[in-house]
């Protein structure tokens, strides 16, 4: 069932895609962890781990409903059993039925935010036979940098997302952070790939729902720890340890789409060689 959390008017509703299994030994993902790394991020984030030590993922997706009805989803999960994220996630997912859970029909969602081009994060983006967008009334906002690198991270989506969100007028690239509604905010991660990107809602109580800026606890127990699967393994250090001492030094909550929980507030500002000094979010 979706979880939500209430500030002021603003509603945010994790919606659960699916959950299952890495595709690789964890330790391959993060080589440069230490067993030490790693009981710490365990202890940190226990359902992330099952009892042969392997990484269980949850497929995620934010919802933010403004009080004025409007609608940002952030993502768009694993998918249909055709998605392309088929060959290594748990599909079809259950996004749909979370939707329904939540009260939002897709003809309500007014703009969806792609964090980036990784197939576990545009699955419903575009369904059916012919292929039309699964949001009719939503403008799909990309960043310029991850449009301009689909031919390295995934040339099919070209044709299967891309072309038919170009057909229908959807598609809205943007070029670094960039106001969306009311106090909603995309701003510029790159790193995990060339124009990741998250979702700020700031004010008093600001939560940056991360993409996978953040991807496992061991990122925020030893931030500075590459990813084996990051573009630019330096430009996403910057990302994350600035943001994570941005929300540390604001007292704000992250929402990820693969931890154990969906929400979490940061307990300290993150540490490491690499910590970046907090950037401060876009007003």
């Amino acid at each position: 069932m979706p979880v939500t959390r209430t500030i002021g008017e603003i509603t945010l509703t994790a919606l659960e895609d699916g959950a299952g299994r890495f595709f690789q030994p964890r330790e391959q993902a993060f080589p440069e962890a230490t067993a030490a790394d790693w009981a710490r991020a365990d202890a940190r984030d226990p359902a992330a781990v099952d009892a042969a030590g392997q990484w269980l993922l949850r497929f995620r997706c934010f919802a933010i409903r403004l009080g004025d009805g409007r609608t940002t989803l952030v993502d768009a999960g694993i998918g249909p059993a055709d998605s392309p994220a088929a060959g290594w996630a748990p599909v079809p997912g259950h996004l749909p039925e979370e939707l329904a859970a939540a009260g939002i029909d897709p003809s309500d969602v007014t703009s969806v935010v792609l964090t980036h081009l990784h197939t576990d994060h545009v699955g419903w983006a575009v369904t059916g036979s012919p292929l039309r967008p699964y949001f009719p009334h939503a403008r799909y906002l990309l960043q310029q940098a991850e449009h301009d690198a689909i031919d390295t991270l995934n040339p099919a989506l070209r044709e299967r997302l891309i072309d038919p969100l170009r057909a229908t007028d959807q598609l809205s690239l943007v070029d670094g952070d960039a106001r969306l509604a009311g106090p909603l905010r995309a701003v510029a991660t790159p790193g995990h790939t060339p124009g990741h990107q998250s979702v700020l809602l700031d004010g008093p109580e600001p939560v940056l729902v991360t993409g996978d800026l953040l991807v496992h606890a061991l990122q925020l127990v030893a931030p500075h720890l590459p990813y084996a699967i990051e573009a630019d393994p330096d430009a996403a250090r910057r990302s994350r340890t600035g943001w994570l001492a941005e929300l540390a030094a604001r007292g704000g909550t992250r929402a990820t789409a693969h931890l154990g929980e969906p929400f979490s507030s940061p307990v300290s500002s993150p540490s490491g060689p690499a910590a970046a000094r907090p950037r401060r979010a876009p007003r």
